[in-house]
């Protein structure tokens, strides 16, 4: 694990628009109240409060695509045990890119099982606030 997460820092690193010419570029500077917004997120998905981390994802992803009842069902079908950060990088343009890791239960099942997130949150710079473009975790995955 410890390498796939020096690898997926390296190439965050390396996609970062405009980063040949980094010197030129004045970064976008947020303040730590805009960060709240991302560990708010974080919290509402370790007690399963998938409603409220709904409403962080960007509005129009939320529009494009909208939450099925398949998707609530399998929410409430689980009980996060807990969410790690491993990774974080804020790009020049003040978009972040968090690399989580969350451990999960089965409420029937009681097996417990990991899943990596990898959230990317845009810089809105009109609202001067964070939203998730990556939407809400996927726990079917299979890491």
């Amino acid at each position: 694990m410890k390498s796939f997460l020096a690898l997926f820092v390296v190439a965050l690193l390396l996609a970062m628009p405009g980063a040949g010419d980094a010197k030129d570029a004045k970064p976008v500077k947020i303040n730590r109240k805009a960060f709240m917004v991302i560990d708010d997120y974080n919290n509402a998905v370790r007690w399963g409060e998938w409603g409220k981390a709904w409403e962080y994802v960007d509005p129009v992803v939320r529009v494009d695509h909208p939450l099925t009842q398949l998707e609530l069902k399998r929410f409430e079908m689980v009980k996060i045990t807990e969410v790690t950060e491993k990774a974080s990088v804020v790009l020049p343009d003040g978009s972040v890119d968090k690399l989580m890791e969350i451990q999960l239960a089965g409420k029937f099942t009681q097996v417990e099982r990991t899943i990596t997130d990898r959230q990317h949150w845009r810089w809105d710079a009109k609202a001067k606030r964070l939203w998730l473009m990556s939407g809400l975790p996927d726990i079917t995955a299979q890491d």
